[in-house]
């Protein structure tokens, strides 16, 4: 069939609109009319780095309603609402084992261009066309294996629940799936974004005490506040490591890093209290630490988290259950462009005048 796509040609590249065609989804596959995506900052990583071989349909936080589903397909049926997620095989030890996010074919099947059976669905005059995280959402149609696919409430509006396939499961399942903090204790959440926002909303579920959004940017700290942190520090103005350690009395038992940023990482770090345990979440550089110091002599961990740990299928509608009772208003984060605004709002994005850009697709 024939679909408009927003395609990406080459590193660095505007989004171009082009009619594609988009194959039959096979016997364990789904077709999904898309509804809206949204726009995460893995999108912009893999079309200024190249992720994925070009040309490509990028978008992997897709939401719309199923139009068709092959004929092994069980759990999804067309009319139902639903959000797409990322790829995973489903039979590797940590997929067997509820670690989907860590995947051993991870990496092949959300940046490798191709679906699991290694063929393309996407096609330009004859060319191949990458699929990105399985979906590819940024077209009026997008074909995922049913695995990434994730029933949704239909009372909810579907426009909006795009970003839980990612970067909000990201925040918000690193709190409630990794850490699973005790009631009572504290945490401490680097980056007011999207992610770091998902982050402080999922800890004042968990019944956390402090909770300290750390920020540059005092607007995004009044948001966090807003959300459900009981301290904000602006980085800028503050030495946080000292300022946290006052208001914990020696240090957060948690902290969630998604700034990606050395010296932020290293902050984390140091105002966790003795046996605490700090999740990096951003794309983080090299960075050097005195293991003895910083790490091994105070008995902390220091652990990488993807996708918030989080099994899709479970995850995603706990998180719609949240929103619907109030405790999880992640529309907050939310600003909706039409579907050919698509550049303004990757640039919007990269600016921060937006937390969270979604592209509405189907008007």
């Amino acid at each position: 069939m024939k679909i408009q796509a927003a395609v990406t040609h080459g590193l660095g590249e505007d989004f171009k609109f082009e009619e594609v065609e988009l194959g039959e989804p096979k016997m364990n596959e789904v077709l999904v009319k898309i509804v809206a995506s949204g726009v995460c900052h893995t999108d912009a990583v893999a079309r200024d780095l190249g992720l994925s071989p070009f040309p490509a349909v990028l978008g992997h936080e897709g939401s719309g309603v199923v139009e068709k589903v092959g004929a092994a397909v069980t759990t999804i049926k067309a009319g139902d609402h639903v959000v797409l997620s990322f790829a995973y095989c489903g039979h590797c030890e940590n997929c067997l084992t509820g670690h989907p996010t860590v995947c051993l074919n991870f990496n092949e099947l959300n940046f490798g261009g191709k679906m699991q059976d290694g063929t393309n669905r996407i096609h330009h005059h004859d060319h191949a066309v990458s699929t990105f995280f399985g979906q590819s959402s940024f077209g009026t149609f997008a074909v995922a294996h049913e695995r990434n696919v994730v029933k949704v409430d239909p009372g909810v509006d579907l426009a909006l629940l795009g970003p839980l396939g990612c970067g909000i499961q990201t925040g918000a399942g690193t709190v409630l799936n990794r850490f699973k903090p005790e009631f009572g204790s504290s945490i401490a959440i680097y980056g007011s974004g999207a992610v770091g926002l998902s982050a402080v909303m999922a800890a004042k579920i968990a019944g956390c005490l402090n909770i300290i959004a750390v920020d540059i940017h005092d607007n995004r700290l009044a948001l966090a506040k807003e959300l459900g942190a009981s301290h904000t520090l602006n980085g800028q103005n503050v030495d946080v490591v000292q300022e946290i350690k006052k208001i914990t009395n020696g240090g957060t038992h948690y902290a969630v890093e998604t700034t990606g940023v050395p010296p932020v990482v290293k902050q984390a770090i140091h105002a966790l209290r003795p046996l605490g345990s700090c999740a990096i979440v951003g794309v983080t550089p090299e960075i050097t630490f005195d293991v003895h110091n910083d790490i091994m002599a105070e008995g902390k961990t220091v652990m990488g988290v993807i996708e918030g740990d989080s099994i899709p299928q479970v995850f995603i509608p706990q998180l719609v259950d949240y929103y619907k009772r109030g405790l999880f208003p992640f529309d907050k984060l939310i600003k909706v462009y039409d579907f050919e605004q698509i550049n303004e709002a990757f640039e919007d994005s990269k600016k921060g005048t937006t937390i969270k850009p979604i592209v509405r697709i189907d008007q």
